[in-house]
């Protein structure tokens, strides 16, 4: 950004040009931020793969179950074959 003042010294007019540059501490926050969003993203994505895999092995169990139950079932009705 430029910033141009003009100023009178002894009645003679001067023109004295300021420029100010930004620092790059905002884009050193958006880095980090964004590395933070990354990092979350995967821990996220890592956690909901475990719990799928939790999920999948209890309804692996629950069939087992079923399964043994219905054999029970049937040789307790007399349908045993």
């Amino acid at each position: 950004m430029v910033e141009e003042r003009v100023t009178t010294t002894d009645g003679h007019p001067q023109t004295t040009i300021i420029e100010r540059r930004g620092g790059s501490g905002g884009v050193l926050i958006a880095i980090v931020l964004l590395i933070a969003v990354v990092i979350g993203g995967l821990y996220l994505f890592g956690r909901q793969g475990a719990q799928n895999q939790k999920d999948a092995a209890i309804t692996s169990a629950a069939k087992s179950v079923g399964g043994a139950a219905d054999k029970v079932g049937d040789a307790v009705g007399g349908n045993g074959k």
